[in-house]
Protein backbone atom coordinates (compact mmCIF):
# COMPACT_ATOMS: atom_id res chain seq x y z
CA UNK A 1 0.00 0.00 0.00
CA UNK A 2 1.17 3.74 -1.07
CA UNK A 3 0.72 6.25 1.95
CA UNK A 4 0.93 9.92 1.41
CA UNK A 5 0.47 12.21 4.98
CA UNK A 6 -0.41 15.76 4.62
CA UNK A 7 1.73 17.90 7.03
CA UNK A 8 5.00 19.52 7.73
CA UNK A 9 5.26 19.27 11.83
CA UNK A 10 5.76 16.83 14.51
CA UNK A 11 2.44 15.69 14.10
CA UNK A 12 3.38 14.18 10.92
CA UNK A 13 6.57 13.06 11.74
CA UNK A 14 4.82 11.08 14.40
CA UNK A 15 2.46 9.51 12.08
CA UNK A 16 5.12 8.56 9.26
CA UNK A 17 7.49 7.14 12.38
CA UNK A 18 4.54 4.98 13.29
CA UNK A 19 3.12 4.36 9.55
CA UNK A 20 6.97 3.33 8.91
CA UNK A 21 7.25 0.39 10.95
CA UNK A 22 4.27 -1.13 9.24
CA UNK A 23 4.74 -4.35 6.98
CA UNK A 24 1.21 -3.05 5.37
CA UNK A 25 3.13 0.25 3.82
CA UNK A 26 5.02 -0.24 0.44
CA UNK A 27 6.55 2.98 0.01
CA UNK A 28 5.40 6.27 2.18
CA UNK A 29 5.22 9.94 1.00
CA UNK A 30 5.07 13.41 3.12
CA UNK A 31 3.48 16.98 1.71
CA UNK A 32 5.78 19.05 2.64
CA UNK A 33 7.10 17.31 5.16
CA UNK A 34 10.86 18.21 7.26
CA UNK A 35 14.00 16.96 7.59
CA UNK A 36 12.90 14.15 10.03
CA UNK A 37 9.81 12.86 7.55
CA UNK A 38 12.89 12.82 4.85
CA UNK A 39 14.44 9.89 7.03
CA UNK A 40 11.76 7.71 6.65
CA UNK A 41 9.71 8.62 3.53
CA UNK A 42 9.56 10.31 0.32
CA UNK A 43 9.16 14.10 0.64
CA UNK A 44 6.88 15.74 -2.09
CA UNK A 45 7.03 19.63 -2.95
CA UNK A 46 3.45 19.93 -2.18
CA UNK A 47 2.00 22.88 -0.26
CA UNK A 48 -0.61 20.65 1.81
CA UNK A 49 -3.78 23.80 0.87
CA UNK A 50 -2.87 23.33 -3.09
CA UNK A 51 -5.71 20.99 -3.39
CA UNK A 52 -5.28 20.16 -6.99
CA UNK A 53 -1.59 20.01 -6.39
CA UNK A 54 -2.79 17.01 -3.81
CA UNK A 55 -4.51 15.30 -5.88
CA UNK A 56 -2.17 15.29 -8.81
CA UNK A 57 0.72 13.75 -5.81
CA UNK A 58 -2.38 11.24 -5.15
CA UNK A 59 -2.52 9.77 -8.89
CA UNK A 60 0.95 10.38 -10.07
CA UNK A 61 2.15 8.18 -6.48
CA UNK A 62 -0.84 5.75 -7.18
CA UNK A 63 -1.66 6.37 -3.72
CA UNK A 64 -4.09 4.10 -1.88
CA UNK A 65 -4.50 5.79 1.76
CA UNK A 66 -4.24 9.68 2.54
CA UNK A 67 -3.88 10.96 5.80
CA UNK A 68 -4.43 14.53 6.86
CA UNK A 69 -2.62 16.27 9.51
CA UNK A 70 -3.29 19.62 9.84
CA UNK A 71 -7.32 21.40 10.20
CA UNK A 72 -6.28 23.87 7.22
CA UNK A 73 -6.91 21.89 4.41
CA UNK A 74 -10.12 19.85 6.65
CA UNK A 75 -11.61 23.17 7.67
CA UNK A 76 -11.44 24.22 3.59
CA UNK A 77 -12.66 20.95 2.44
CA UNK A 78 -9.84 18.73 0.99
CA UNK A 79 -12.05 15.97 1.71
CA UNK A 80 -15.06 16.89 -0.27
CA UNK A 81 -12.67 18.56 -3.29
CA UNK A 82 -11.20 14.82 -3.57
CA UNK A 83 -14.39 12.98 -3.34
CA UNK A 84 -15.72 14.91 -6.50
CA UNK A 85 -12.95 13.46 -8.41
CA UNK A 86 -14.31 10.19 -10.53
CA UNK A 87 -11.00 8.81 -10.65
CA UNK A 88 -10.34 9.16 -6.81
CA UNK A 89 -13.55 7.47 -5.62
CA UNK A 90 -11.49 4.75 -4.28
CA UNK A 91 -9.00 6.63 -2.15
CA UNK A 92 -8.63 5.63 1.49
CA UNK A 93 -9.25 8.79 3.62
CA UNK A 94 -8.50 9.65 7.50
CA UNK A 95 -9.72 12.93 8.47
CA UNK A 96 -13.31 14.85 8.33
CA UNK A 97 -14.79 16.20 5.23
CA UNK A 98 -15.79 20.24 5.27
CA UNK A 99 -19.10 19.48 7.67
CA UNK A 100 -17.14 17.49 10.31
CA UNK A 101 -14.12 19.93 10.47
CA UNK A 102 -16.75 22.53 11.75
CA UNK A 103 -16.11 20.95 15.02
CA UNK A 104 -12.89 23.08 14.82
CA UNK A 105 -13.04 25.52 12.07
CA UNK A 106 -16.35 27.31 13.97
CA UNK A 107 -16.55 27.64 17.49
CA UNK A 108 -19.92 28.95 17.25
CA UNK A 109 -20.91 25.93 15.36
CA UNK A 110 -19.18 23.28 17.67
CA UNK A 111 -20.40 25.58 20.94
CA UNK A 112 -24.11 25.10 19.29
CA UNK A 113 -23.73 20.96 18.28
CA UNK A 114 -22.87 20.26 21.92
CA UNK A 115 -26.01 22.39 23.09
CA UNK A 116 -28.04 20.35 21.02
CA UNK A 117 -26.42 16.81 21.87
CA UNK A 118 -25.92 17.77 25.48
CA UNK A 119 -22.60 17.55 25.99
CA UNK A 120 -21.55 19.09 28.99
CA UNK A 121 -19.38 22.50 28.13
CA UNK A 122 -19.40 26.34 29.86
CA UNK A 123 -22.29 28.70 29.40
CA UNK A 124 -21.59 30.68 26.19
CA UNK A 125 -23.18 33.26 24.00
CA UNK A 126 -21.67 34.34 20.31
CA UNK A 127 -21.53 38.26 19.33
CA UNK A 128 -20.82 39.79 15.85
CA UNK A 129 -19.80 43.37 14.68
CA UNK A 130 -23.49 44.30 14.73
CA UNK A 131 -24.25 43.37 18.16
CA UNK A 132 -21.21 44.71 19.31
CA UNK A 133 -22.89 46.86 21.82
CA UNK A 134 -24.78 44.19 22.99
CA UNK A 135 -21.64 42.08 23.72
CA UNK A 136 -20.03 44.97 25.78
CA UNK A 137 -22.96 45.68 27.94
CA UNK A 138 -22.92 41.77 28.41
CA UNK A 139 -19.29 41.67 29.56
CA UNK A 140 -20.19 44.44 31.72
CA UNK A 141 -22.10 42.29 33.82
CA UNK A 142 -19.90 38.34 33.64
CA UNK A 143 -18.12 37.38 35.97
CA UNK A 144 -14.28 37.43 35.47
CA UNK A 145 -11.98 35.93 34.07
CA UNK A 146 -13.88 35.67 31.01
CA UNK A 147 -12.81 33.57 27.64
CA UNK A 148 -12.84 35.19 24.32
CA UNK A 149 -12.79 33.37 21.46
CA UNK A 150 -12.38 34.01 17.79
CA UNK A 151 -14.46 31.65 16.08
CA UNK A 152 -12.93 30.89 13.34
CA UNK A 153 -9.02 29.24 12.72
CA UNK A 154 -6.70 31.59 14.22
CA UNK A 155 -3.65 29.77 14.58
CA UNK A 156 -3.83 28.78 18.34
CA UNK A 157 -4.02 32.23 18.76
CA UNK A 158 -7.64 33.09 19.16
CA UNK A 159 -8.27 32.59 22.36
CA UNK A 160 -8.09 35.61 25.38
CA UNK A 161 -8.51 35.18 28.83
CA UNK A 162 -9.44 38.51 30.38
CA UNK A 163 -9.03 39.05 34.10
CA UNK A 164 -10.95 42.85 33.76
CA UNK A 165 -13.95 43.83 32.38
CA UNK A 166 -11.53 46.75 30.35
CA UNK A 167 -9.51 43.84 28.81
CA UNK A 168 -12.41 41.81 28.05
CA UNK A 169 -14.12 44.82 26.08
CA UNK A 170 -11.13 46.06 24.60
CA UNK A 171 -10.87 42.48 23.06
CA UNK A 172 -13.98 42.24 22.16
CA UNK A 173 -13.51 45.47 20.05
CA UNK A 174 -9.99 44.38 18.50
CA UNK A 175 -11.61 41.19 17.26
CA UNK A 176 -15.20 42.42 15.92
CA UNK A 177 -14.26 45.95 15.23
CA UNK A 178 -10.41 45.99 14.45
CA UNK A 179 -10.87 43.03 12.94
CA UNK A 180 -7.77 40.94 14.83
CA UNK A 181 -7.99 38.11 14.03
CA UNK A 182 -9.24 38.70 10.29
CA UNK A 183 -12.67 36.35 8.93
CA UNK A 184 -11.39 34.21 12.00
CA UNK A 185 -12.95 36.97 13.84
CA UNK A 186 -15.95 37.70 12.12
CA UNK A 187 -17.93 36.30 15.62
CA UNK A 188 -16.49 35.76 18.33
CA UNK A 189 -17.49 33.77 21.33
CA UNK A 190 -17.84 35.04 24.69
CA UNK A 191 -17.72 31.86 27.29
CA UNK A 192 -17.67 31.14 30.96
CA UNK A 193 -14.15 30.57 32.51
CA UNK A 194 -13.88 27.12 33.94
CA UNK A 195 -11.82 26.29 36.63
CA UNK A 196 -10.25 22.92 37.20
CA UNK A 197 -7.60 21.15 35.53
CA UNK A 198 -7.25 20.59 31.66
CA UNK A 199 -6.24 17.58 29.51
CA UNK A 200 -6.91 15.89 26.39
CA UNK A 201 -9.16 12.70 25.25
CA UNK A 202 -8.27 11.26 21.53
CA UNK A 203 -11.10 9.73 19.53
CA UNK A 204 -10.51 7.62 16.74
CA UNK A 205 -13.90 6.90 14.22
CA UNK A 206 -14.90 5.14 11.26
CA UNK A 207 -18.20 7.04 11.85
CA UNK A 208 -19.71 4.88 13.93
CA UNK A 209 -16.96 2.58 15.62
CA UNK A 210 -14.88 3.89 17.74
CA UNK A 211 -11.35 3.83 19.83
CA UNK A 212 -10.18 5.74 22.59
CA UNK A 213 -6.62 6.63 22.20
CA UNK A 214 -4.45 7.14 25.13
CA UNK A 215 -5.32 10.88 27.30
CA UNK A 216 -2.39 13.32 26.98
CA UNK A 217 -2.02 16.46 28.86
CA UNK A 218 0.20 19.67 26.94
CA UNK A 219 1.83 22.72 28.21
CA UNK A 220 0.81 25.60 26.37
CA UNK A 221 2.38 28.58 27.41
CA UNK A 222 5.80 29.52 26.54
CA UNK A 223 7.11 30.21 30.60
CA UNK A 224 7.19 27.81 33.40
CA UNK A 225 4.92 27.26 36.30
CA UNK A 226 2.29 28.19 32.78
CA UNK A 227 3.37 32.04 32.09
CA UNK A 228 3.92 33.67 29.22
CA UNK A 229 1.90 34.30 25.90
CA UNK A 230 0.14 30.91 24.26
CA UNK A 231 2.09 28.77 21.87
CA UNK A 232 1.14 25.82 19.45
CA UNK A 233 2.38 23.57 22.92
CA UNK A 234 5.80 23.23 24.45
CA UNK A 235 5.46 19.24 25.69
CA UNK A 236 3.63 16.73 26.75
CA UNK A 237 2.80 14.07 28.97
CA UNK A 238 0.67 10.45 28.59
CA UNK A 239 -0.95 9.11 30.69
CA UNK A 240 -2.36 11.90 32.28
CA UNK A 241 -2.13 10.78 36.50
CA UNK A 242 -5.25 12.70 37.84
CA UNK A 243 -7.43 11.33 34.81
CA UNK A 244 -8.57 7.92 36.39
CA UNK A 245 -10.98 5.61 35.47
CA UNK A 246 -13.56 6.54 37.18
CA UNK A 247 -13.34 10.10 34.90
CA UNK A 248 -11.92 8.52 31.85
CA UNK A 249 -15.42 6.58 31.93
CA UNK A 250 -17.63 9.78 32.51
CA UNK A 251 -15.81 11.09 29.57
CA UNK A 252 -16.60 8.34 27.80
CA UNK A 253 -20.48 8.07 28.73
CA UNK A 254 -20.84 11.87 28.69
CA UNK A 255 -18.74 13.55 26.45
CA UNK A 256 -17.60 11.23 23.18
CA UNK A 257 -20.82 8.51 22.79
CA UNK A 258 -23.19 11.58 22.60
CA UNK A 259 -20.63 13.38 20.35
CA UNK A 260 -20.69 10.68 18.05
CA UNK A 261 -24.38 10.14 18.02
CA UNK A 262 -24.80 13.90 17.77
CA UNK A 263 -22.83 13.81 14.37
CA UNK A 264 -24.83 10.96 13.06
CA UNK A 265 -27.88 12.47 13.71
CA UNK A 266 -26.83 15.50 11.80
CA UNK A 267 -26.09 13.63 8.72
CA UNK A 268 -22.16 13.63 9.22
CA UNK A 269 -20.15 10.92 8.26
CA UNK A 270 -16.90 11.61 10.89
CA UNK A 271 -13.95 9.40 9.41
CA UNK A 272 -10.97 10.51 11.38
CA UNK A 273 -9.89 11.68 14.75
CA UNK A 274 -11.47 14.07 17.23
CA UNK A 275 -9.23 15.95 19.47
CA UNK A 276 -11.76 16.73 23.03
CA UNK A 277 -9.98 19.57 24.83
CA UNK A 278 -11.26 18.85 28.41
CA UNK A 279 -11.32 20.46 32.04
CA UNK A 280 -11.44 18.48 34.82
CA UNK A 281 -14.23 20.03 37.11
CA UNK A 282 -14.35 18.76 40.41
CA UNK A 283 -14.35 15.14 38.81
CA UNK A 284 -16.26 15.98 35.75
CA UNK A 285 -15.34 16.28 32.47
CA UNK A 286 -16.42 20.07 30.45
CA UNK A 287 -15.55 20.41 26.74
CA UNK A 288 -13.35 23.23 26.00
CA UNK A 289 -12.70 22.84 22.35
CA UNK A 290 -13.00 20.34 19.71
CA UNK A 291 -10.46 19.70 16.94
CA UNK A 292 -10.86 17.59 13.69
CA UNK A 293 -7.08 16.10 13.58
CA UNK A 294 -4.52 15.19 16.37
CA UNK A 295 -3.14 17.62 18.64
CA UNK A 296 0.57 18.79 18.55
CA UNK A 297 2.82 17.91 20.64
CA UNK A 298 -0.01 15.45 22.24
CA UNK A 299 0.47 12.89 19.14
CA UNK A 300 4.42 12.27 19.92
CA UNK A 301 2.95 11.11 23.33
CA UNK A 302 0.34 9.43 22.47
CA UNK A 303 1.62 7.15 19.25
CA UNK A 304 4.55 5.95 20.82
CA UNK A 305 2.14 4.24 23.42
CA UNK A 306 -0.37 2.92 20.75
CA UNK A 307 0.90 -1.03 20.24
CA UNK A 308 -0.84 -1.54 17.32
CA UNK A 309 -0.11 -1.84 13.85
CA UNK A 310 -1.00 2.01 13.16
CA UNK A 311 -1.26 1.42 8.90
CA UNK A 312 -3.48 -1.11 9.91
CA UNK A 313 -5.74 0.94 12.06
CA UNK A 314 -5.83 3.46 9.30
CA UNK A 315 -6.74 1.50 7.32
CA UNK A 316 -9.64 0.10 9.50
CA UNK A 317 -10.88 3.88 10.06
CA UNK A 318 -11.16 4.52 6.52
CA UNK A 319 -13.12 1.30 5.88
CA UNK A 320 -15.65 1.68 8.90
CA UNK A 321 -14.00 -1.46 10.51
CA UNK A 322 -12.71 -0.42 13.42
CA UNK A 323 -14.53 -2.36 15.80
CA UNK A 324 -12.36 -5.67 14.09
CA UNK A 325 -9.26 -3.93 15.31
CA UNK A 326 -8.53 -4.25 19.35
CA UNK A 327 -6.45 -1.36 20.41
CA UNK A 328 -3.50 -1.66 22.46
CA UNK A 329 -1.77 0.51 24.69
CA UNK A 330 1.55 0.60 26.13
CA UNK A 331 1.03 1.39 30.26
CA UNK A 332 4.86 2.94 29.96
CA UNK A 333 4.84 6.82 30.58
CA UNK A 334 5.92 9.18 27.24
CA UNK A 335 6.62 12.65 27.61
CA UNK A 336 7.96 15.02 25.23
CA UNK A 337 10.18 18.38 25.41
CA UNK A 338 9.61 20.71 22.48
CA UNK A 339 12.33 22.80 21.97
CA UNK A 340 11.91 26.38 20.12
CA UNK A 341 13.77 28.87 18.33
CA UNK A 342 14.44 32.00 20.51
CA UNK A 343 11.72 34.38 20.06
CA UNK A 344 8.81 31.79 19.57
CA UNK A 345 5.71 32.23 19.95
CA UNK A 346 6.65 35.98 18.40
CA UNK A 347 9.32 36.74 15.63
CA UNK A 348 11.75 34.16 15.63
CA UNK A 349 14.61 33.39 13.36
CA UNK A 350 15.31 30.38 11.04
CA UNK A 351 17.81 28.81 9.67
CA UNK A 352 20.14 28.05 12.38
CA UNK A 353 22.43 24.55 12.22
CA UNK A 354 21.21 21.92 14.42
CA UNK A 355 23.78 19.80 15.71
CA UNK A 356 24.31 16.16 18.48
CA UNK A 357 21.10 15.19 17.51
CA UNK A 358 23.56 11.68 16.62
CA UNK A 359 23.89 11.86 20.57
CA UNK A 360 20.67 11.00 21.64
CA UNK A 361 20.09 8.11 22.97
CA UNK A 362 17.13 6.34 23.58
CA UNK A 363 14.25 9.19 22.83
CA UNK A 364 12.94 9.70 19.64
CA UNK A 365 13.75 13.19 18.08
CA UNK A 366 10.63 13.98 16.26
CA UNK A 367 11.05 17.14 13.97
CA UNK A 368 8.75 19.89 14.27
CA UNK A 369 10.65 22.85 12.19
CA UNK A 370 13.58 21.93 10.57
CA UNK A 371 14.39 21.61 6.81
CA UNK A 372 17.36 19.32 5.56
CA UNK A 373 19.71 21.70 3.60
CA UNK A 374 23.50 20.15 2.38
CA UNK A 375 23.18 17.34 4.43
CA UNK A 376 23.00 19.45 7.54
CA UNK A 377 19.47 20.03 9.31
CA UNK A 378 18.46 23.58 9.96
CA UNK A 379 15.64 24.96 12.20
CA UNK A 380 12.68 26.40 9.64
CA UNK A 381 9.54 27.18 12.69
CA UNK A 382 9.47 28.46 16.18
CA UNK A 383 8.52 24.95 17.54
CA UNK A 384 12.06 23.19 16.21
CA UNK A 385 11.99 19.35 17.38
CA UNK A 386 9.48 17.42 19.96
CA UNK A 387 11.62 14.89 22.16
CA UNK A 388 9.83 11.86 23.12
CA UNK A 389 11.02 9.87 26.19
CA UNK A 390 9.18 6.38 27.20
CA UNK A 391 9.63 4.61 30.47
CA UNK A 392 8.02 2.99 33.11
CA UNK A 393 8.28 5.46 35.38
CA UNK A 394 6.75 9.48 34.89
CA UNK A 395 10.15 10.55 36.55
CA UNK A 396 12.41 8.59 34.16
CA UNK A 397 10.39 9.55 31.35
CA UNK A 398 10.34 13.11 32.08
CA UNK A 399 14.43 12.57 32.77
CA UNK A 400 15.55 11.17 29.67
CA UNK A 401 13.32 13.62 27.59
CA UNK A 402 15.06 16.94 29.37
CA UNK A 403 18.19 15.05 29.28
CA UNK A 404 17.75 14.98 25.41
CA UNK A 405 16.51 18.75 25.20
CA UNK A 406 20.17 20.05 27.14
CA UNK A 407 21.92 18.21 24.50
CA UNK A 408 20.62 18.76 21.13
CA UNK A 409 22.26 22.54 20.30
CA UNK A 410 21.04 25.30 18.41
CA UNK A 411 21.86 29.11 18.45
CA UNK A 412 19.23 30.28 20.13
CA UNK A 413 17.76 27.20 21.50
CA UNK A 414 14.57 27.63 24.23
CA UNK A 415 12.49 25.06 26.15
CA UNK A 416 11.00 24.27 28.85
CA UNK A 417 12.21 22.66 31.85
CA UNK A 418 9.49 21.94 33.90
CA UNK A 419 7.34 19.87 32.05
CA UNK A 420 5.52 16.86 33.83
CA UNK A 421 6.74 18.07 36.90
CA UNK A 422 3.07 19.40 38.02
CA UNK A 423 2.47 15.50 37.73
CA UNK A 424 5.02 14.32 39.21
CA UNK A 425 3.74 16.79 42.44
CA UNK A 426 0.29 15.51 41.47
CA UNK A 427 1.19 11.97 41.94
CA UNK A 428 3.36 12.64 44.95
Amino acid sequence: MNILVLGSGGREHAFAWKLAQSPLCDALFVAPGNAGTAQLANNLAVAYNDFEAVATAIRQHTIDLLIVGPEEPLVKGIVNFLRRQPDLAQLRIVGPDEAGAQLEGSKDFSKGFMLRHGIPTAASRTFTVETLQEGLRYLDEHSLPVVLKADGLAAGKGVVIAETVADAQATLRDMLDGRKFGDAGNKVVVEQFLRGIELSVFVLTDGVNYKILPEAKDYKRIGEADTGPNTGGMGAVSPVVFANENFLRKVEEKVVKPTLAGLQQDGIRYQGFIFIGLMNVKGEPYVIEYNARMGDPETEVVLPRVQNDFAELMIATADGELDKVALQVSSQTAVTTVVVSNGYPDVYEKGKIITDLERLEDVTAFHAGTIAQNERVLTNGGRVLALTALANSLENAVRKSQEAARTVQFDGKQYRKDIGLDLIRYQD
